[in-house]
Order: C-alpha cells, then sequence, then structure tokens
C-alpha cells in the first residue's frame, strides 16, 4: 500500500472514530455501522480528489515541457532555494545558470513533496533569455495551498 493509500486509511479511521462517538452520544437513529461506512466513503473520496489534483498538476506540467523543441537536459544549471510560503501557497526561488556558449532560455519541473517524498504538486517555470555564463532567477509557486514540511526539487529541466 502506497503512503498516501496508508494516510488515507489513517484519516477514513480518525473520522470512523469521530463519527463514532458522535453517534454514540446523539439520539440518531444512525448505527455505528452505518457511520463508519459513510466515514471511510468519504475519507475515500478526499485522498481521491487529492490524487486527482496531483496527478493533474503533473500532467499540466509535462504538456509545458512537451512543448519545449530542441531542449537539452539542463538539471545541472538549475539551483532552488529554501521552499516559503507566500500567502496560502509554497514557493521556492529557482535560479538558473547558464553553463552553455550562447544565450539560452530554461523550462525547469519543480516538485513539491512532503517529508516522506510523497509529490503534493508541480509546476513548470521559465526562464528566459539567460546570457552565457550568467545566471537569472523566478519563483515557482505550488498551484494550490500545501501543508506541513514541504520540500522542492527539480524534476527536470530542459535549455532551449
Amino acid at each position: 500500500m502506497s503512503r498516501r493509500g496508508i494516510r488515507g486509511a489513517e484519516a477514513g479511521l480518525l473520522v470512523a472514530a469521530v463519527l463514532l462517538a458522535a453517534a454514540g452520544c446523539s439520539g440518531s437513529d444512525t448505527s455505528p455501522s452505518d457511520a463508519v461506512s459513510k466515514a471511510a466513503s468519504a475519507a475515500s473520496s478526499v485522498g481521491s480528489r487529492a490524487g486527482d489534483v496531483v496527478a493533474s498538476a503533473t500532467a499540466k506540467a509535462q504538456e509545458e515541457l512537451d512543448r519545449v523543441k530542441g531542449g537539452v537536459n539542463a538539471k545541472g544549471d538549475i539551483g532552488l532555494g529554501a521552499v516559503a510560503k507566500d500567502g496560502d501557497r509554497s514557493t521556492v526561488p529557482v535560479t538558473a545558470t547558464n553553463s552553455s556558449g550562447s544565450q539560452a532560455s530554461y523550462a525547469v519541473q519543480v516538485n513539491f513533496r512532503d517529508s516522506g517524498g510523497n509529490l503534493l504538486d508541480t509546476v513548470v517555470v521559465t526562464i528566459g533569455d539567460v546570457d552565457k555564463g550568467k545566471s537569472k532567477k523566478a519563483t515557482a509557486r505550488s498551484n494550490r495551498t500545501l501543508t506541513g514540511d514541504v520540500k522542492a526539487d527539480v524534476g527536470r529541466a530542459l535549455r532551449h
């Protein structure tokens, strides 16, 4: 079972416990087994939506990188700073240092991960017109609110 699946199961158990307690304390006709079933369904739905959001962001990032024609792997030209919060979003500074012999532009896929390494979100940042031997900065910003200890890494980087 994946970590996401385990977390979903843990969330389901927590929701089930809360609903069981509430059902036991209320005067409703809802049976404990009905409450558990509803809790499991709700937890499964939440886990599914989170997975769908990450899958959608990953597909969008892939589409953006596929639009780059004649790009070469430039992961070694990219540096990331520390993840920070900007309002409700996570951000990370991205620096492209052009190691080629001419001016170039970059498309950089930045992955946001939790402390366990699970993918939370992914975005593509473009950095244009970096002179040879020079550096230029941009900021990657998550598509949605991320919680916990968020880390960032370079998924792919293309120089073109």
